[in-house]
C-alpha cells in the first residue's frame, strides 16, 4: 500500500496496536444516479494513498478499457466491481470498502443510485453514523436526494455532510453553492439530523476532497477527508440501559451454564443485577467469561458469555436487561417498515418475524400508510411494493421483548421473512408497544372445547375444501354436511359466497384482500372449533401461505385439507356463474385461474376430481376418511382415542 506508516518497518507490533487503538466511523456515501458517489470515494482512497500497487496498475488498465474519462483515471471504477456497473457506468450493488488514516479507521459503504435499488441503500445505511449524501451542483436537490435524506434519517443517522459536487462545472460559483446549500436546509428541516455539513467539491479533480482547494477561496470550513477524520459520531449504545439478546445457552459441563450474546447496549459488571423481562426472573452476574479470561467489565459491542447465580429460565432469543429500565415486552407494536421484495406485502399474512435471535410468526394487522419518500407525504394503501415504506401496525403469535428503535437500534428492528420460501421481504424499525397489546389479555374459562365437543359427541374439527371456482366445493361440501347431520354430528358450513354477503362484504378481490378474506375465515373456524364443531369451510383460498395459516391456527389433528382438484378445462366449461366468460372477455379482474394464480396444495389430506367422480361419490368418501373404523375423528364417546 502507498500509504504506510513508519512504524511498520520498525516496530511492527507498536504500528498494530496503533490501528488497534483507533477508532472506527462507518459512513455511506448516496444521492441520485451519476452524482459522483464511487469517484469520490475512489478520488479519497487515491489522494489518501491508500491504495494497493497492484490495484493502482490494474485501474490504470481498467480506466483506458471501460472508464468513461477517456486518457484520465476512472477513480469510479475503484468501487463499481460488477461487471453490470462498469458496461452502464452506475451502481448496482453496495461496495464496502476499509481505509485508515493517522487518526481514524473507515469502513465505508458506496450505495446505489437508482429508486430499484432502494433496499441495497437501506442496507448500507443501518450500520453507518455518517451519511454523505451527494448533490450534482448543475442539477440540484433532485428526487433521490430527498429520498436517500429520508432513508438515511429513518434508520437513525444523525450526521450528514452534503457534498455538492462537481463544482468545476459550474465554475466553482459560490451562488450556485449557496442556492443548492439554502434549498437543501429547507427541506432537511423536516428530518431529525443532529448535524447538516456542507461542503463544495469536485470529486474529478479533487478539489475540498483532501486539502483545501485554490478554486474556491470563499469556501471557509472543513475538506471532506477533514470532517470524516473529526466528526464525533456518539455512541448512542453506550449511554442506553444493559441489553444482551441471547443467542444460546452454553452447556460443556454439569458445572457451567452460560448465557452467549453480543450485548446490544449498556454495560455489565459482576454482581450486576439483570432481568429476563418475559418472565420478570431477576438474577445477578456471577461471572463474565471470554475466550480470553473473565472480565471485569463488558460493554456494548462485546460478544461474551454470562454466568448467573441463581438457576433461572433463559432461552435463546430472551433479553438479559437492566431490571431498572426494562424493555418493553408485547405481541403487537407499531413499526416503519421498509418493503424489499419483488412480491408485495399483504396485510394479514403470515410472516416470520425475526428479532435478534427470537424468532416469531408475525402478520401486519393494519397498514396504516404509505410514506411518499420523494414528498414525506403520507397516502393511503392497501399493501407495500418493492422498496416502499410504510407505517403499519404488527401482531406477533408470542410476546418479545424490545426498545423504540429510536432509543436503541440494536433491540428495536427486525427482519419479515416469507415462511415458504425462507427470503427475507421486509425490514422494520419499531416505533413503540400498541396499548391494547398490554391492555388485553386471554380470560380463562371453565367450559371448555373439550367439554363442549364431549356434550356434542365429536371430535370437533375444519374440512378445509379449496380449488378453482367451479371446481365442486360448495356442492361436495353441502353434500357432506348433510350426511354429517344425518349421522347426528353438528356442523356448519362457511361457503365464500354466503360469508361476502356479511362478514366480508367489505372486500374486494385483489391479493390483499384475498388474504384479509381467508384470515377472517380461519379465525372464525377457530371459534367453531372451540365450540366443538365440525365446520366445513368451501373457498378457493388460492394462497398456500393462508391455508397454512388456518391449519396452525388448530391443534394437530383438527384441519383436514381437501384439495377439489378439477381441471382448468373442466371448471371453465361447467362455469356455473359464468365468471370465467367475464374474466376472458376482460370485463371481471383478478380472477383466479385466469389472471391471478391457485397455488395448489403440496400435501393435502385428502385430493379429489369432481370432473371424474360424481360429487355423491366422493361426498362419501370423505365422510368415510373422517368417521370411518380408523378415522381419527371417530370418537363415538366424545374423547380423543
Amino acid at each position: 500500500m502507498s500509504h504506510q506508516s513508519d512504524l511498520i518497518a520498525s516496530d511492527i507490533l507498536a504500528y498494530l496496536k496503533s490501528q488497534e487503538e483507533k477508532g472506527l466511523l462507518r459512513f455511506i456515501t448516496c444521492g441520485s444516479v451519476d452524482d459522483g458517489k464511487s469517484t469520490l470515494i475512489g478520488r479519497l482512497l487515491w489522494d489518501s494513498k491508500l491504495i494497493f500497487e497492484d490495484q493502482l496498475a490494474s485501474l490504470e488498465v481498467d480506466s483506458k478499457r471501460v472508464g468513461t474519462q477517456g486518457e484520465d483515471i476512472d477513480y469510479a471504477l475503484l468501487l463499481d466491481g460488477l461487471q453490470a456497473e462498469r458496461e452502464q457506468g452506475i451502481t448496482i450493488d453496495v461496495a464496502y470498502r476499509f481505509f485508515s488514516t493517522d487518526k481514524r479507521k473507515f469502513i465505508v459503504a458506496d450505495t446505489p443510485g437508482h429508486e430499484q435499488y432502494t433496499r441495497n441503500m437501506v442496507t448500507g445505511a443501518s450500520t453507518a453514523g455518517v451519511a454523505v449524501i451527494l448533490i450534482d451542483a448543475r442539477k440540484g436537490v433532485l428526487t433521490q436526494t430527498r429520498r436517500h435524506s429520508y432513508l438515511a434519517s429513518l434508520v437513525g443517522i444523525s450526521n450528514v455532510v452534503v457534498a455538492i459536487n462537481k463544482m468545476d462545472l459550474v465554475d466553482y460559483s459560490s451562488d450556485r453553492y449557496e442556492e443548492i446549500r439554502a434549498e437543501y436546509e429547507a427541506f432537511a428541516e423536516q428530518l431529525e439530523f443532529e448535524s447538516i455539513t456542507c461542503i463544495p467539491l469536485s470529486a474529478l479533480k479533487g478539489d475540498n476532497v483532501i486539502a483545501h482547494s485554490e478554486q474556491t477561496p470563499w469556501y471557509q470550513g472543513q475538506t471532506l477527508m477533514a470532517y470524516l477524520e473529526n466528526v464525533n459520531v456518539t455512541d448512542n449504545a453506550m449511554g442506553q440501559p444493559f441489553r444482551m439478546p441471547v443467542q444460546w445457552g452454553v452447556r460443556p459441563d454439569l458445572d457451567f451454564r452460560g448465557f452467549a450474546g453480543t450485548i446490544a447496549s449498556g454495560s455489565v459488571r459482576p454482581g450486576d443485577e439483570v432481568v429476563v423481562p418475559g418472565s420478570g426472573q431477576k438474577s445477578r452476574v456471577k461471572r463474565i467469561v471470554t475466550m480470553d479470561g473473565d472480565l471485569e467489565e463488558a460493554v456494548a459491542g462485546q460478544a461474551v458469555n454470562l454466568t448467573l447465580e441463581d438457576e433461572i429460565d433463559v432461552s435463546r432469543g430472551d433479553i438479559l436487561a437492566d431490571p431498572l429500565a426494562r424493555p418493553a415486552h408485547a405481541d403487537q407494536f407499531e413499526a416503519r417498515l421498509v418493503w424489499m421484495h419483488e412480491d408485495a406485502l399483504l396485510p394479514g399474512r403470515s410472516y416470520l418475524l425475526k428479532s435478534g435471535a427470537t424468532v416469531v410468526p408475525a402478520q401486519v394487522s393494519a397498514l396504516k400508510h404509505r410514506v411518499n419518500v420523494n414528498t414525506l407525504e403520507h397516502q393511503a394503501a392497501k399493501t407495500l411494493e418493492l422498496n416502499e415504506i410504510g407505517v403499519c401496525n404488527l401482531a406477533l403469535g408470542k410476546s418479545i421483548s424490545f426498545d423504540p428503535y429510536r432509543e436503541n437500534r440494536g433491540t428495536g428492528n427486525f427482519v419479515l421473512i416469507d415462511r415458504l420460501t425462507n427470503a427475507t421481504v421486509g425490514a422494520g424499525m419499531i416505533d413503540f408497544a400498541l396499548r391494547r397489546a398490554t391492555n388485553i389479555h386471554w380470560q380463562a374459562l371453565d367450559v371448555d372445547k373439550r367439554s363442549r365437543a364431549g356434550l356434542k359427541n365429536q371430535k370437533p374439527g375444519v374440512l378445509w375444501f379449496t380449488g378453482l371456482s367451479g371446481a365442486g366445493k360448495s356442492t361436495i361440501a353441502n353434500l357432506v354436511e348433510k350426511k354429517l347431520l344425518s349421522l347426528g354430528k353438528h356442523t356448519y358450513l362457511l361457503d365464500g359466497d354466503n360469508v361476502r354477503h356479511g362478514l366480508n362484504r367489505d372486500l374486494g378481490f385483489t391479493d390483499a384482500d384475498r388474504v384479509e378474506n381467508i384470515r377472517r375465515v380461519a379465525e372464525t373456524a377457530r371459534l367453531f372449533v372451540d365450540a366443538g364443531m365440525i365446520v366445513l369451510v368451501s373457498f378457493i383460498s388460492p394462497f398456500k401461505s393462508e391455508r397454512r395459516m388456518a391449519r396452525e391456527m388448530l391443534e394437530e389433528g383438527e384441519f383436514l385439507e381437501i384439495h377439489v382438484n378439477t381441471s382448468l378445462d373442466v371448471c371453465e366449461q361447467r362455469d356455473p356463474k359464468g365468471l370465467y366468460k367475464k374474466a376472458r372477455s376482460g370485463q371481471l379482474l383478478n380472477f383466479t385461474g385466469v389472471d391471478s394464480v391457485y397455488e395448489a396444495p403440496e400435501n393435502p389430506e385428502l385430493v379429489v376430481d369432481a370432473g371424474k367422480v360424481s360429487a355423491e361419490d366422493i361426498a362419501e368418501q370423505i365422510v368415510r376418511e373422517v368417521l370411518g373404523d380408523d378415522a381419527v375423528w371417530n370418537v363415538p364417546d366424545g374423547t380423543e382415542r
